[in-house]
């Protein structure tokens, strides 16, 4: 699967190491899957597997500067920010406390995210514009040493408006 395995100690704390490829987002959509279905949360997969993602794409990107032009998208190169980030992995967790779910992605870099300028017209810039759109609220904070950890929370139990043209949130 691409993946190491899944830590668990609190059946509501869930995490899983990445392997630096570009197949990590699929593992990270199919983990997040598998944990919420367990928890029973499986209506919330679509708005945090598009977090996930974005979040893993721009640790894949930025945090571990794959190389472009790769076409297996298999060979990343560190980031050269010291000797304690050249050892950190990608790592997700999700976090269960209801009402409320946290899905949160460790990197080697300590660099924060930044948002672009929405431009409609680039093939890319607009993941954490998504990211706010999807999540009730997002951040990041420095870890101790070296990396970072970016998250987003989710209402388990979101009230939703229908009227006939599509998911809305209510304020």
């Amino acid at each position: 699967m691409g993946a190491g395995p899944a830590v668990l100690a609190d059946p509501d704390v869930v995490t899983c190491t990445l392997t630096p490829r570009y197949e990590a987002v699929k593992t990270a959509r199919d983990f997040t899957r598998n944990s919420l279905h367990r928890w029973g949360l499986g209506e919330l997969f679509d708005d945090i597997a598009l977090v996930a993602s974005e979040l893993v794409t721009n640790a894949l990107r930025h945090a571990l500067q794959l190389r472009a032009g790769d076409a297996q998208g298999r060979i990343p190169t560190q980031p050269q920010h010291g000797p304690a980030a050249e050892q950190l992995p990608i790592r997700i967790s999700l976090v269960h406390r209801a009402p409320q779910v946290v899905f949160a992605v460790s990197d080697p870099s300590s660099a924060g995210p930044v948002a672009r300028d929405a431009d409609y017209i680039a093939e890319s810039g607009r993941g954490l514009h998504l990211v706010d759109s999807f999540s009730r609220s997002w951040g990041w904070h420095p870890l101790a040493g070296a990396g970072k950890v970016v998250w987003a929370l989710f209402e388990a139990h979101e009230a939703t408006v229908d009227n006939g043209g599509g998911r809305h949130r209510r304020a």
